[in-house]
């Protein structure tokens, strides 16, 4: 099983990993690893293949190379290969007649593997491997950005440096197609070096990042899962599971894997389920399928009689099909459960004893202290308050207004009322507009009563 801190924690570009000290079962650290047998025996094959298989940053990538015998190299050994366009470093995790199995697996022939293994990697060659890895988190964050923004929509999801530092390939996912000659230019410009895009889907995307399931355990694909089938609701359906889409899917976002590994036993256990049984009738009442437990060869059955209050039974499979039957020829039972007349216990195994302990136990009386809590305002009753006050105001207002008109008293434009506002007269109010215009000779009260000042000054 490989574990997930392999790629962040190495040293000298060897993962450190839990060296098969823990849970690994397949006897090393690298993903989706073949447990090589012969591999751990000192036993000399003189019929062994020649092709190995070497594994690329912890088995995210794998590929089959010549092996040149008088290398010594085995299962385990880091390696330098010639890839054609320069070299890279990586593990050797299969040799031997295994080699020759899993490539007939994957559909590989001999005359397609070209490269060959150069020699054994020293102490330089993994450092330098190291030096590799640490670059990639840097940048996988710096080719995000770019990514942005050119405004492409895609997600780039992993970043793998070859060997040599001289080449960089870029693993992103995408809906469609993508037109990333500007974006290449921009990555070449930022990284100086050969740059590769690859499109992957979205389970290849997780089985390269890795990560814990809902069950606890590392993800399938990237331990052991090598070939992703198609997943669809029907399989939960069979298995009567709910159609919760947050709880049926992935990491990847697509259904979980999974839901195909039982699928095959609960196709086989429901074959011996009769067809079209969701309604049957008795004499009782009428019976409507409600679930069906499987493996206990139990359907349950909601049954309204003439009253029409129902309840539910658990009803054999057997006596199912003997009721369908009846119900075909047009007679109906007289009871749905035979054996017993518990509606919960199918089989007759007899209704469950309880012990009354009425008086016999009990439990003291406490008293619950009142609560000081302030009852919460009606904001309805504020509201009401609120209009009630603004109605008063306007009647106190109205009221003021009549008997300014009855004494014949008249407000400055200057004075102002209770609630702190200016008030304009009431008399402007009705009067009609160039008034002042149709009566030239009439004079401003503020005037009339300054010249009236003047005169009795002059008296």
């Amino acid at each position: 099983m490989g574990c997930a801190g392999c790629s962040s924690s190495t040293t000298n570009g060897i993962p450190k990993g839990c060296n098969s000290n823990g849970s690994c079962l397949t006897g090393g650290c690298n993903r989706l690893n073949t447990y090589d047998w012969f591999a751990q025996m000192d036993v000399y094959d003189p019929t062994g293949f020649h092709l190995v298989e070497v594994s690329f940053k912890n088995g995210a990538r794998k590929d089959f190379f010549h092996n040149n015998e008088s290398m010594g190299v085995h299962s385990g050994d880091f390696v330098v290969v010639d890839v054609g366009s320069g070299f890279d470093i990586g593990q050797v995790t299969l040799s031997g007649e295994l080699v020759r199995m899993q490539m007939k697996k994957k559909g590989v022939r001999e005359d397609q593997v070209l490269f060959t293994i150069v020699r054994k990697a020293h102490g330089r060659d993994l450092e330098k491997l190291d030096q590799s890895r640490k670059l990639e988190k840097s940048a996988l964050v710096r080719a995000r950005a770019i990514a942005r923004t050119l405004d492409l929509e895609m997600k780039v999801g992993d970043v793998e440096y070859r060997g040599d530092t001289r080449k960089a390939t870029f693993y992103y996912t995408a809906e469609g197609r993508i037109d990333f000659r500007e974006l290449v230019r921009e990555y070449a410009k930022e990284f100086r070096v050969k740059i590769e895009m690859r499109q992957i889907g979205a389970r290849q995307e997780s089985a390269r990042i890795g990560g814990l399931g809902s069950c606890g355990r590392e993800l399938c694909c990237s331990t052991w899962l090598t070939d992703f089938k198609s997943v669809t609701t029907n399989a939960a359906r069979y298995q009567n599971i709910s159609i919760n889409q947050s709880k049926l899917s992935g990491q990847c976002g697509r259904l979980k894997c999974c839901l195909n590994y039982e699928l095959d036993t609960y196709m086989d256990a429901l074959k011996d389920f009769p067809k079209n049984v969701d309604v049957l009738y008795a004499e009782s009442g009428v019976a409507h399928k409600v679930k069906i437990d499987i493996f206990k060869k139990i359907i349950y059955y909601s049954i309204k009689t003439a009253v029409g209050r129902g309840f539910i039974v658990a009803v054999d499979v057997d006596r199912v099909k003997e009721i369908k039957k009846m119900n075909d020829e047009g007679k109906k039972p007289d009871e749905f459960v035979i054996k017993t007349d518990d509606p919960i216990d199918p089989n007759g195994e007899g209704e469950l004893e309880y012990a009354d302990v009425t008086g016999q136990i009990e439990l003291p009386y406490e008293k619950r202290k009142k609560s000081r809590r302030r009852k919460p305002r009606n904001r309805n009753q504020k509201q009401g308050n609120r209009n009630q006050k603004s109605q008063g105001n306007q009647k106190s207002q109205g009221n003021q207004k009549s008997q300014s008109k009855q004494g014949g008293a008249k407000q400055s434009s200057d004075q102002k009322t209770e609630s702190g506002q200016k008030r304009r007269p009431s008399n402007r109010r009705n009067r009609p507009k160039n008034s002042r215009r149709n009566q030239p000779n009439q004079q401003k009260p503020n005037q009339g009563n300054k010249d009236q000042g003047k005169k009795d000054e002059s008296k």
